[in-house]
């Protein structure tokens, strides 16, 4: 792997710790817009499952963006339907190129909190 490459990988694997003080890692896939906010959509390692997570970006008292997790289901269900419909208008422009994501998001019940 180029170092370009290994710099850009580090660059998109976040830790998150749970409410029980355990860190866990994910990559971030995407970063979604739905009615004005943005949404981080995350994947576990492979050996930890496959379904993408997604969490609401917000910001801190300090201006610092954090990740939320999406308490209301409303939301989550429009977010989550947001990414599958962008799924599927990548997967036709893949189609061609060959390969692409196909994980479903998940609907996460941890309140998470990103750790830099």
């Amino acid at each position: 792997m180029a170092r370009d490459e290994e710099e850009e990988e580090r660059e998109d694997t976040i830790t998150l710790t749970d409410e029980d003080g355990r860190e866990h890692e994910f990559t971030m896939v995407d970063v979604i817009e739905v009615e004005g906010r943005e949404y981080a959509i995350l994947l576990p390692p492979e050996e930890e499952g496959d379904e993408a997570v997604i969490f609401r970006i917000d910001r801190d008292e300090n201006g610092d963006e954090i990740l939320v997790d999406i308490e209301d289901d409303a939301e989550w269900q429009k977010v989550a339907d947001a990414w599958e419909e962008a799924l599927e208008e990548d997967e036709g422009w893949e189609e061609e190129e060959g390969g692409g994501p196909d994980e479903a998001p998940a609907h996460e019940d941890e309140d998470d909190d990103e750790d830099e």
